[in-house]
């Protein structure tokens, strides 16, 4: 466990490269791809999208996250506080995408059809009582049982022989995948580790300046043009290659590969800073649908490293240049949004 580190001085002169107005396209480290930011549609008065209510449970449908309908839901696999009157909870999904004990067995079934039995687990975090209130409202202990909590379920998750990798989201509004609206996440512990994960390891390994994530967190706060707030233990920044509006990186401190390697209170730092970067997003939009993606090293791995935390407000759609070329097209430059949630930070 270390802290960031100076990157090389190439990638922090990069990094202050003063804001075109015409269309540029900008390269992903993460990930090794082109995002392009076209500054000149900004002004579209329709391109941002309002929220969709999620699914709100009626009469005839009780909230199954609620206090008093723990019955509705499979038996609780972690809580924080006591059973009658639980904080956190984590429980199996119903309707899990993942399940069983089976490590991953490929099969072929013919000269492209390949398959493979769908094991791991996949539960639900409930991270709060409250069915209207999320993390934008939580107070510095709430930030830190929901990160305490989460690092001891991905604990479990890498001693459990055939989950490879977890995947920790959240998922607030129809729009971005929620199908219930009491806030809450999802612990998917997969057989495999994901394609975007191994990029994401093929980054680190290539990158000649050290750690990506240390060397953004020094450039990004000798610019400054992109920081949304820094902390102690976490910065949080409107990516050079952001791929859509308002979008956000929170980075820890402390390089450590996996969540899992950070101490309690680090954590709970990171997860001060999650909350803070969701309340200026709220200042700007009075509630937007978005995805909170925790990226880990995979459980095991000891290469190159450092875990972090993408905030993806769901603005805009992905179209058919998306979809057809995997080049994202972001119509608000960073350095514009970072500094109008700063703006309404400031006066939060």
């Amino acid at each position: 466990m270390s802290r960031c580190t100076p990157g090389d001085k190439e990638f922090v002169t990069l990094f202050a490269y003063p804001v075109s107005t015409v269309s540029q396209l900008r390269l992903n480290p993460l990930t090794g791809r082109w995002v392009t930011i076209v500054a000149e549609r900004a002004m579209r008065p329709t391109d941002f999208a309002t929220r969709v209510p999620t699914v709100e449970s009626g009469p005839t449908r009780p909230c199954p996250f609620c206090p008093g309908n723990e019955d509705a839901s499979l038996p609780t696999l972690a809580s924080v506080g006591p059973d009658s009157h639980w904080r956190m909870r984590v429980i199996p999904n119903l309707f899990p995408a993942f399940d069983g004990d089976d490590s991953l067995a490929v099969r072929n079934l013919g000269p492209v059809h390949v398959m493979a039995e769908a094991s791991g687990t996949h539960e639900v975090f409930v991270f709060t009582r409250d069915h209207k209130a999320g993390i934008e409202v939580f107070s510095d202990q709430a930030c830190s049982e929901m990160m305490v909590t989460l690092k001891q379920r991905l604990q479990s998750h890498a001693d459990t022989d055939n989950i490879r990798y977890t995947q920790a989201i959240v998922n607030h509004g129809r729009e971005a995948g929620a199908s219930l609206s009491h806030p809450h996440g999802q612990l998917l512990g997969l057989p495999f580790v994901p394609g975007e994960i191994l990029d994401e390891e093929r980054a680190f390994v290539r990158f000649e300046g050290g750690c990506i994530l240390c060397a953004t967190v020094e450039a990004e706060l000798a610019s400054n043009e992109r920081v949304v707030l820094a902390t102690d233990d976490a910065v949080v920044v409107c990516p050079w290659w952001s791929g859509g509006p308002y979008e956000m990186l929170i980075i820890p401190r402390n390089h450590d590969q996996h969540l899992t390697d950070s101490s309690d209170e680090q954590v709970a730092g990171v997860g001060r800073a999650i909350r803070d970067a969701l309340v200026h997003l709220n200042e700007v939009f009075t509630d937007v649908a978005f995805n909170l993606v925790f990226h880990t090293a995979p459980h095991h791995h000891n290469g190159a490293f450092h875990w972090h935390v993408h905030l993806f407000p769901k603005l805009t759609t992905v179209a058919g240049f998306e979809r057809g070329t995997g080049v994202m097209i972001n119509i608000i430059p960073p350095e514009q949004a970072a500094e109008e949630l700063r703006r309404v930070g400031a006066h939060a």
